[in-house]
């Protein structure tokens, strides 16, 4: 219905998914230079962080899959009127990138555990087993892992803009922008 909040909101399942996918990729940024810098005193430490790490990376994977297809069943409200062109351009490459990166950052990462050579198995939370992908080799495994490192450390940087940029403009343009992202409130301006 025109000019209700409910118009200017992204819809419930869209809004579940932003925040679980936020929290995921909040805490694989964390994890990620937690396990890797870590010596070899607690193995058995390490292989959990390591577990957990590529369970958490895997969910983000199959969510991003998930969000992108309920994206296209379910189209998000529309950006403010008053938004400016260039923004808009902007807002809506951030987007793209935030979905390109973190569909690609986990594929790197299974790249990396396949060809890696130690062969260590992948248990999602501890209990599914997951794939290897068909890919061998010290090379593959080293350019996969480069990659995986290199987009992180995009996405991080992404994610900052992403979040600074959505405080902006609810808290100094107050058009209700970070307001659409939650289920209670008005998120018009």
């Amino acid at each position: 219905m025109p000019g209700n909040a409910g118009a200017n909101r992204y819809s419930l399942v869209a809004i579940v998914l932003h925040w679980l996918l936020a929290a995921m990729v909040i805490a694989l940024l964390i994890l990620g230079p937690v396990m890797t810098d870590m010596g070899d005193d607690d193995l058995m430490l390490k292989f959990d962080l390591y577990q957990w790490h590529k369970s958490l990376g895997i969910s983000v994977l199959i969510l991003t899959l998930l969000r992108i297809g309920w994206r296209i069943m379910k189209a998000p409200p529309p950006l403010p009127a008053a938004m400016a062109r260039r923004d808009i351009l902007l807002a809506r490459t951030m987007h793209a990138l935030l979905y390109v990166l973190t569909l690609a950052i986990p594929l790197a990462g299974w790249v990396t555990v396949s060809a890696s050579p130690l062969g260590i198995p992948t248990y999602l939370y501890g209990t599914v087993p997951w794939p290897h992908l068909p890919v061998t080799g010290e090379a593959a495994e080293a350019i996969a892992k480069t990659v995986h490192a290199a987009l992180a450390w995009g996405l991080m940087f992404l994610a900052v803009g992403h979040i600074l940029a959505a405080l902006y403009h609810q808290f100094a343009l107050k058009d209700g922008l970070l307001a659409r992202m939650f289920p209670i409130g008005d998120p018009r301006p």
